[in-house]
């Protein structure tokens, strides 16, 4: 049986193995807006831990296991940005642009990203207690891999996260883990969700018109006033649809 767990271990020893290959110290704010200036787009390993990054233009730069752990980067322009094995924890992000960027294996869990343009983006990493609501999910690309497992599932962990009001429309989230997150109002208009896991997920008001749950664990998650129920495809192969809450 593949354990869900062991992704973690794995990113936590990459994560490990890329922060003891970085030489360099910290670097200010003012030293990473002279090197975006010199169009020197390869920052990885970028120490910046804590810094003020807020409306900084890095589209298009590698930021490869970029330490940015309570980095200020709200309204920052991340617009394609290799973002893959960095450590965002507790960052904030809000209004920042994240389209089609790829955030693979990347911890973002605390991070408040409340209104960020995630369009297109690859999420697969730890996003859990993130802060989303109203953010802009569409078409992200969030599925898990079944063909790539060689360290065990490696999924998109967003448990406890707030994502209210978010557009989430034809958002690739199989096998993601949403446990107890907050999808309140959420448009999740044709999203994959099909074995997703949505334990005690509040979804009341959210749209699910044409959304898959093929295998999705939905156990006590509260469908109270969703919209497009009826279109749901695989609602009656869902786990725990008798537990789960379809009226108030």
């Amino acid at each position: 049986m593949i354990q869900s767990t062991n992704w973690q271990t794995w990113i936590g020893v990459a994560a490990v193995l890329v922060m003891t290959q970085a030489s360099a110290a910290p670097l200010t704010r003012q030293q990473i807006e002279a090197r975006i200036a010199s169009a020197a787009a390869d920052l990885t390993n970028l120490e910046a831990p804590g810094v003020d990054l807020s409306g900084l233009d890095f589209r298009g730069a590698r930021l490869f296991g970029a330490s940015l752990k309570g980095a200020n980067l709200n309204k920052a322009k991340l617009r394609g940005c290799n973002l893959d094995l960095a450590v965002l924890r507790d960052a904030t992000l809000v209004e920042a642009d994240l389209r089609d960027a790829s955030l693979f294996a990347s911890v973002l869990a605390n991070a408040d990203m409340t209104g960020a343009d995630l369009r297109g983006a690859r999420l697969m990493g730890n996003m859990e207690r993130a802060q989303l609501d109203g953010a802009d999910l569409t078409e992200v690309k969030g599925s898990s891999d079944m063909a790539n497992q060689p360290m065990g599932l490696i999924r998109l962990v967003l448990t406890r996260a707030r994502l209210k009001g978010a557009k989430l429309n034809r958002a690739e989230l199989s096998r993601a883990d949403l446990s107890y997150a907050d999808l309140r109002d959420a448009d999740l208009s044709g999203a994959n969700l099909e074995m997703a896991k949505l334990v005690g997920a509040d979804l009341t008001g959210a749209k699910l018109d044409g959304a898959r749950l093929a295998g999705a664990e939905i156990h006590h998650a509260n469908f109270t006033d969703a919209k497009g129920l009826a279109s749901v495809r695989g609602l009656e192969k869902a786990e725990g649809r008798e537990f789960a809450i379809f009226e108030k």
